[in-house]
């Protein structure tokens, strides 16, 4: 019988019914390239909530409108875009889940922007992306106040958390790589003082009760790509400059090299187990998580404090309430409406 998966977990302000995390997951799926969550995205989330997942993070969410992936992307630029997540976040609170927002910008790997932004003008590799243009040290102030601002529309919309997106090749984690940051000045000689300086933006329109989350990758795959020694010094900087909890992948900044990333279901597991114990900190275990009995046993050797669950949830919504089913759990919730279909 579990009683590690669907324990309740704790975190500052933040109080879980489970430790099972939605993973944030781009739908390209915004119309007329507003920015603004639609009814694809009011059902995707609460579909979610209803079935029985405990923290709800959307997909990432960007800072500017040439700061997302795609033009169809979902972003917090503007105070017209509360409104909308306003609507997901209280219907998702009206099952019984919380839901918070990945805060990010896209950074080189901006396919749509007419003139990506960049540390430096380094390309990423493929046909759909284009050469970047390196910040200038006076713009990465402003750039660092969008973070500010939309963390600032994201708790007026009501989140219970921030997540900040330092992983996977965009923006705050192209600061911090050697690979792809080759500037000269400060924000050359200190690979963590962008990132710092965004968590401290962050921090100054977060309630004091609300936890920072922040995604890293734990190691690049690219040859020349940091390990997670560079990656563990960058999560001591910003556990310093206020995250709470480290949300652990790895990859994205490139092609891989010599070192490949795994296609094994928990790949990832030991490199959140690895800044768990070096920082003292909560971490999220992320990676082909989705066999309930793995998921159970990250939390019960204490690998991690939650799992995320990513493709396994697009394919069921209900996936937290079947792993509570699996699992033989005291804590399963089937809704009252679904109940007699677990008779």
């Amino acid at each position: 019988m579990s009683n590690h998966l669907f324990t309740p977990f704790e975190l500052k302000g933040l109080q879980l019914k489970n430790r099972i995390v939605m993973a944030p997951m781009c739908q390209y799926s915004v119309i007329a390239k507003d920015g603004k969550p639609n009814d694809w995205h009011y059902i995707h989330y609460l579909s979610r909530a209803v079935g029985g997942t405990g923290l709800i993070i959307t997909e990432m969410t960007d800072v500017e409108p040439d700061g997302r992936i795609t033009d169809y992307d979902l972003g917090l630029w503007s105070d017209e875009h509360i409104p909308a997540f306003s609507r997901i976040i209280d219907g998702v609170h009206a099952h019984g889940a919380k839901i918070g927002i990945q805060i990010a910008h896209a950074g080189r790997k901006a396919e749509d922007a007419a003139e990506p932004v960049a540390p430096s003008a380094l390309k990423f590799p493929g046909s759909r992306y284009k050469t970047p243009r390196a910040l200038k040290t006076n713009e990465i102030k402003d750039m660092i106040q969008l973070f500010g601002n939309a963390t600032r529309r994201a708790v007026q919309a009501g989140v219970d958390m921030i997540e900040l997106h330092g992983a996977h090749g965009y923006l705050i984690h192209q600061f911090q790589s050697p690979f792809t940051n080759r500037r000269q000045d400060v924000y050359g000689q200190d690979l963590a003082k962008f990132g710092v300086e965004v968590i401290q933006a962050v921090k100054k329109e977060m309630p004091d009760e609300m936890p920072l989350f922040f995604r890293i990758s734990a190691v690049e795959y690219a040859d020349g790509g940091y390990d997670i020694e560079h990656a563990i010094d960058m999560c001591k900087a910003y556990q310093a400059a206020g995250v709470d909890a480290f949300h652990i992948s790895s990859g994205g900044e490139g092609p891989a090299g010599e070192r490949k990333p795994g296609n094994y279901s928990g790949y990832q597991v030991p490199f959140a187990r690895r800044i768990r114990e070096s920082l003292r900190v909560p971490v999220i275990a992320v990676g082909m998580l989705e066999d309930p009995a793995l998921a159970e046993s990250v939390i019960g050797n204490e690998d991690a404090d939650l799992v995320a669950i990513a493709r396994g949830m697009l394919r069921d919504p209900y996936w937290a309430t079947h792993a509570a089913i699996s699992l033989r759990s005291e804590n399963t919730h089937v809704p009252k409406q679904y109940e007699r279909a677990y008779l």
